[in-house]
C-alpha cells in the first residue's frame, strides 16, 4: 500500500515538475485499518494539502471495493536529479 501511495503522488507530480527535477519521498505517516481480499480494486488518492519550499506534503487515502483500507500522510522533497545522482555516485566510490 505504501509503495502504491508513493507513485500515486509520483505520477500526480509528474505534469508540474521542471526539466531535471525528480521527487524523492521523505516520510510516511499511514495506517492501514483494513485487509484487501486478493483480486479486488485500490485505488489511491492524493491531495497536495502543504508546500513548504521544496517539502511537499500529500494527505492520502486508499480504498478497496468495500471501502476504507487505508489513510494518513506523505511527505516528497522535489531534487535536482543530476545533482542526486551525482551524490549517488561519488557516495558509492568512497565506499
Amino acid at each position: 500500500m505504501i509503495g502504491f501511495i508513493e507513485w500515486t503522488c509520483i505520477q500526480a507530480l509528474r505534469p508540474f515538475l521542471g526539466e531535471g527535477q525528480r521527487s524523492v519521498g521523505a516520510h510516511v505517516d499511514v495506517s492501514h485499518v483494513a485487509a484487501t481480499p486478493a483480486g479486488m480494486r485500490v485505488t489511491a488518492s492524493v491531495e497536495l494539502s502543504e508546500i513548504d519550499s521544496r517539502s511537499l506534503l500529500f494527505t492520502v487515502r486508499c480504498e478497496d471495493d468495500a471501502g476504507l483500507i487505508g489513510e494518513g500522510r506523505h511527505r516528497r522533497i522535489i531534487i535536482d536529479g543530476d545533482r542526486f545522482s551525482a551524490r549517488l555516485k561519488a557516495k558509492a566510490e568512497a565506499a
